[in-house]
């Protein structure tokens, strides 16, 4: 591995796979600046791009930073890179959330080099999985991802599962009746498909999935009572696969810590085969959101739920082109 700097190229693909990550609504809140003398990179947080009224203390929109700061590890380590990674690195600057040394030496992390294919692969699907219990040896590899990063993932039981599903259908209630939140969300969402509406950021109607037959999952509905022309129902898995992503503390470094873990969460779901959505949908009201844990866990907060299942992988959601968000000086 050569100790000079990436040239611009190299810095590119890297940043562009480092955006395929999910986010809070798909807002992208983030942008990159290359300092290419010294082979850093930097990763701010573009408040611009920030949800005040669903995400006022920023919490989501560090763990999609969080989620594209791993995506942007395995892409180096897939090229033979050793990155030092700094968090925060000036208390003065809040925005300023990472600073990535590219050049840095030592063998590349293999374990994050052999998940780069699920990278571009990973999509949420909003769609119907079947009703099979994952098996006990993935469920650890997914434990042990989030580990990896200083997270915890927990898959409770049958009781909690079901006090989830009431969180979420909670939350929608309270969604529904704030003019402010279902404004945030309409303004993110699109009723109509992406090649209608040409946008490169938010969820795009055909990314929404079918209403539920019921509500067994926990699957956002981001129509938030508008009308969407060709969009069905359809039954959902009675017995869904929901895990916990946790942390021990609750401030912003474990806000990126628990966006890396649940990247690399996703990614190890991806290449095992299974399909993934997320919600933070009841954790967005702070009233119900520490009903979220399982009293008889370790997990001291609650920063993600995770639905994984057999089923259809879902659409790609848009992405904004590098050059939006990548500055080299």
């Amino acid at each position: 591995m050569t100790a000079e700097p990436l040239g611009l190229n190299d810095v590119t693909a890297l940043v562009t796979d480092a955006i395929a990550a999910p986010s809070l609504h798909n807002a992208q809140p983030w942008t990159f600046r290359y300092l290419r003398d010294i082979g850093v990179l930097r990763l701010y947080a573009d408040l611009e791009r920030a949800l005040p009224r669903t995400d006022p203390e920023h919490r989501g929109l560090h763990i999609g930073c969080g989620a594209a700061l791993l995506n942007l590890r395995v892409a180096a380590a897939a090229a033979g890179l050793a990155p030092l990674v700094r968090l925060l690195p000036d208390p003065a600057r809040p925005d300023f959330l990472a600073e990535v040394h590219l050049c840095g030496t030592g063998p590349p992390d293999g374990a994050l080099a052999q998940l780069g294919s699920a990278v571009r692969r990973r999509h949420s699907s909003r769609l119907p999985f079947r009703d099979e219990a994952i098996p006990a040896a993935v469920r650890r590899r997914l434990c042990d991802a989030a580990g990896a990063e200083g997270a915890q993932l927990l898959f409770p039981g049958a009781w909690h599962v079901q006090t989830i599903l009431d969180l979420v259908r909670d939350a929608e209630g309270r969604e529904a009746v704030d003019p402010e939140v279902r404004g945030e969300t309409a303004q993110w969402t699109r009723t109509e498909p992406s090649a209608a509406a040409a946008a490169a950021d938010g969820i795009p109607g055909e990314a929404f999935g079918p209403r539920q037959r019921g509500a067994s999952a926990p699957v956002r509905d981001f129509t938030v009572g508008r009308s969407m022309t060709g969009r069905g129902w359809a039954p959902f898995e009675k017995h869904p696969n929901i895990a916990l992503l946790g942390t021990g503390h609750d401030e912003p470094v474990d806000w990126l810590c628990a966006g890396q873990a649940l990247e690399r969460v996703l990614l190890r779901a991806t290449a095992d085969g299974l399909a993934a959505s997320v919600t933070s949908q009841p954790l967005e009201w702070p009233e119900i959101r520490w009903t979220a844990r399982d009293p008889f866990s370790s997990m001291a907060h609650v920063q993600m739920v995770i639905r994984l299942g057999y089923g259809p992988e879902g659409p790609a959601s848009p992405r904004r082109p590098v050059a939006d968000v990548l500055d080299v000086l």
